[in-house]
């Protein structure tokens, strides 16, 4: 028999989900809240609900409000697909098209502008209660939300910005006010798994996390992924993919404690792959990032006591014709890795810097990969440095110029500093990082042992019985 907390947007028979979701699962809520009304009731208390959203088209204009416990929104497919692909190619094209929007149970975000006062306004989910104990338990689950547009620029901000040039097409400027889940007030265990998320200002916001998990979910062509914002604690970020605007944060977290970002796969164009502020005993791990720019990964704001271990990163140029030029005013001095922390542990990182030096910034600069910026204890091991110049050639094809940007054989070494230790920066110790003329550092104050160099010479008498059988083998 249905249980009667298991609600269809498609059978409430309320209001009608195709014109206006939100309205609707704002009624469905009411119904729950209205049933469930007792916190303890004949040794009952309060289950929550599913709301099932089949796949389809579902327009959103009035926001979603949620302040109950115990409530899932599971839909049946995340229907990603590239946005920035479609406004990007000549509309007389777009009939050719397999698909020309996303798709799976995909709800529109169609917010009217002039109701979008603040961040908040914009949002299609929000999540918020006051009182104790926190809200818990808010689920949302394999279901697509799309922001439909990009403007020249949001409801606050102003025209002319550097994503606002790309290609001269506001629908590059990831910038229209809307998000897809603001969590507002303090939470515990709240759950984003399976989603996808597209051309929204802000896919993900939580304030104030308490055992958060956010798992494999496509967003990307956003202008902010995954923002954690005031504090929080024991959350995880893993096996998602992700890809943020030029002006955002792909993964940006604030002042939280024992946050796990593992196994992630983090695509270009992005402010920053992953920022950290005031973030302590953390691990950032077993993640591929792939940047355009410099500062992919920041620890920022005395980030201290964090692991950052077994990542791949890449720094390369960006091949798609309409965004070539656009970059996030970093220079490369600023370096890939930067930290401002104490006691945080470098160790087992690959980073390869693939770029052009003519278009290094400033001209004729060396290139930083790890910057220790300032504070002290830091750890920085084995991590393996690949500097490679190579011939960028821009493609009107988002897809194929990547692909073959990443597959590239390049054979001309870039001479980079592997590893630059500012004077604010002490008591660090510096291991098998990059050769010695690759390591910038004052070894009064700190502990160094560069990476030994490769050669026939140090071969014959590090280990004389290995020369011996190579002129064995001849």
């Amino acid at each position: 028999m249905p249980g009667s907390n298991a609600y269809d947007v498609t059978t409430w028979p309320h209001g009608d989900p195709y014109d206006d979701i939100g309205a609707v699962i704002n009624g469905i809520i009411a119904d729950v809240k209205a049933r469930q009304a007792e916190s303890h009731a004949d040794g009952r208390g309060k289950p929550g609900a599913v709301i099932h959203i089949p796949p389809g088209d579902y327009r959103l204009r009035t926001q979603v409000l949620i302040d109950r416990s115990f409530l899932r929104i599971q839909g049946a497919g995340h229907g990603f697909a590239s946005s920035s692909i479609r406004f990007n190619m000549p509309e007389g094209e777009w009939p050719g098209l397999h698909e020309l929007w996303p798709g799976g149970s995909r709800i529109m975000v169609d917010i009217p502008a002039d109701r979008i006062r603040s961040e908040a306004d914009g949002a299609a989910f929000r999540v918020a209660r006051s009182g104790s104990p926190r809200i818990s338990s808010v689920e949302f689950v394999d279901f697509c939300i799309d922001g439909l547009h990009f403007a020249s620029a949001g409801p606050e901000e102003p025209a002319g910005g550097p994503a606002d040039s790309a290609g001269g097409n506001p629908e590059n400027s990831y910038a229209n006010g809307r998000t897809g889940v603001f969590v507002e007030t303090a939470n515990d265990s709240v759950r984003i798994t399976g989603m996808g998320f597209v051309y929204l200002e802000h896919a993900i916001t939580i304030c104030n996390a308490d055992a958060l998990s956010i798992h494999d979910n496509f967003i990307a062509e956003c202008g902010n992924c995954i923002e954690l914002r005031g504090w929080g604690q024991a959350s995880k970020i893993t096996d998602n993919l992700i890809g943020a605007g030029p002006d955002g944060h792909s993964i940006y977290a604030e002042h939280h404690g024992g946050l796990l970002i593992t196994a992630n796969n983090v695509f270009p164009r992005g402010a920053s792959s992953i920022h950290l502020h005031g973030v302590r005993r953390s691990s950032v791990t077993n993640n591929r990032l792939h940047s355009f720019y410099p500062g992919m990964v920041v620890l920022a704001a005395d980030s201290s006591e964090n692991l950052v271990a077994s990542n791949h990163l890449l720094r390369d140029h960006e091949p798609w014709t309409p965004f070539v030029g656009i970059d996030n005013g970093l220079d490369d001095v600023a370096g890939l890795l930067s930290i401002s922390g104490s006691n945080n542990s470098v160790i087992g990182n690959h980073i390869s810097e693939v770029v052009k030096s003519g278009r290094i910034r400033p001209r004729g600069a060396t290139p930083v990969i790890i910057r220790l910026v300032e504070g002290h204890g830091n750890y920085i091991a084995g991590n393996h440095v690949v500097a490679m110049d190579v011939t960028a050639t821009p493609s009107d094809s988002a897809f194929e110029a990547q692909v073959d940007a990443l597959l590239a054989e390049e054979s001309q070494a870039l001479e980079v500093t592997a590893v630059l230790v500012d004077a604010a920066s002490t008591r660090n110790t510096i291991l098998d990082s990059g050769r010695a003329d690759q390591v910038i550092v004052d070894t009064a104050v700190n502990a160094v042992r560069a990476t030994p160099p490769v050669g026939d010479g140090a071969l014959t008498r590090a280990s004389p019985d290995l020369q011996a059988l190579r002129g064995g083998i001849r």
